[in-house]
């Protein structure tokens, strides 16, 4: 049996259904040092559990701090680094393992690495845990990866997999990919969407429309793109589409890359794109502490035209729900898990036909009606991923994994 938690059902969840108050860590690296989607659900979760669930305790674990994000406006929230010479100094071990003897210091009872790794031996602390698999990408692409990180991945993923109490799911699509490639067991999978900022949602006055218009000079009418520039993200199926447009509406691109990237800038040198692709993450103003922390995005995505992501595979897809959020169409992909993302408000495109994009991209710059009606679809939309919803869907699964007695059934 398989239990799915995150939508309408979440809404009758309160905190007095919850167990009495909880030391509960997390492995929190990403918290502040990432500025992807891992970063993003990372800050979001511990965020909305924090506010919604003031009752307990919340630990974050990570070796080391940044400008990224603070606990300094959350009364439960504590931040916890390496404190012994030998664990500063080797601090990826700390991470991965050592970090169980400053669980129990801090007498934590429920642990939660919140992206596809849990500390080796966790489970015979008697501390419980659980784990978010995002995605398992390296398994379906292994090309994309170096052979080295393939070995790496599947090992931890695997590993997490096998001996947390539970594992949460971001989607449908991961949670049919772990039991396909990982066999983990259907009645251990919990599916808790993601969420996204909930200032994507704010209503954001003319004046700081402008100010942000201004300080990354963005053009009057733009199509937006955001996430690495990776093969898989399929950006340069963006540029193709550019070429061919009937208007010439420029693409603002937020997001870095190795390899492809520089093949997505050969592409746009050879057709004289460069002034119609503009790479903001390059750009100065892409220096400032609120663009690294992605505090201006949302006045970003509030002036695109639309947000296009024709991504070939992802766990989720958060920069559709942050669109849709945002109060902007969004064009991406039909396959993957991006229609669970994209529900019935998205406009899908087959991401390896460029003619398919290139009607789309025109239809939303043209069609009025169109963009109105996608609009209010990603309103609705997005009420069944808020914070609250994806906050309330995790501490479902906290309850679950804490009612349960303690046992080394998964093999520990």
């Amino acid at each position: 049996m398989i239990f799915t938690v995150g939508l309408a059902a979440v809404g009758k969840l309160h905190a007095s259904n919850y167990l009495r108050s909880m030391n509960i860590a997390f492995e929190a690296k990403r918290v502040f040092n990432n500025g992807t989607g891992l970063g993003h659900y990372s800050r979001t979760l511990v965020t909305s559990l924090a506010n919604g669930f003031p009752e307990h305790e919340y630990y974050l674990f990570t070796p080391r701090t940044s400008a990224m994000f603070s606990t300094n406006a959350f009364a439960n929230m504590h931040t916890v680094t390496p404190s012994q010479w030998l664990h500063q100094r080797f601090k990826s071990a700390w991470r991965s393992s050592w970090v169980k003897g400053d669980l129990r210091k801090y007498h934590i009872q429920l642990y939660h690495g919140l992206s596809h790794e849990i500390p080796v031996g966790i489970q015979n602390t008697g501390i419980k845990s659980v784990v978010t698999m995002h995605d398992i990408i390296h398994e379906r692409y292994p090309e994309q990866y170096h052979p080295i990180d393939v070995r790496i991945y599947r090992s931890k993923f695997k590993y997490a997999c096998k001996h947390a109490d539970r594992v949460i799911a971001i989607s449908e699509q991961t949670k049919n990919d772990l039991i396909t490639w990982y066999k983990v067991p259907e009645e251990k999978i919990a599916i808790c969407y993601q969420s996204c900022n909930p200032a994507f949602g704010n209503t954001i006055d003319t004046n700081e429309k402008i100010r942000i218009q201004q300080k990354y000079q963005l053009p009057a009418q733009f199509y937006l793109y955001v996430g690495s520039i990776i093969e898989r993200k399929n950006l340069l199926t963006i540029c193709k589409a550019l070429t061919q447009l009937q208007n010439n509406i420029p693409l603002v691109v937020i997001g870095k890359g190795d390899g492809y990237e520089k093949q997505v800038q050969q592409f746009v040198q050879q057709h004289q794109l460069s002034q119609r692709v503009i790479f903001l993450s390059h750009t100065a103003a892409a220096k400032d502490i609120d663009f690294v922390t992605a505090k201006d995005f949302p006045a970003i995505y509030k002036q695109a035209l639309c947000m296009i992501y024709p991504s070939i595979f992802e766990g989720f897809g958060i920069p559709v729900l942050e669109g849709l959020t945002a109060g902007i169409p969004v064009i991406t992909s039909n396959i993957s898990c991006l229609p669970e993302a994209g529900g019935d408000a998205a406009i899908y495109v087959n991401p390896f036909e460029v003619n398919d994009l290139i009607q789309a991209m025109e239809a939303v710059a043209n069609n009025v009606t169109l963009r109105t009606e996608a609009i209010a679809k990603g309103y609705m939309h997005a009420q069944k991923f808020t914070p609250h919803a994806c906050a309330n869907a995790v501490m479902q699964v906290y309850q679950q994994i804490m009612s349960t007695p303690l046992t080394c059934k998964h093999n520990c």
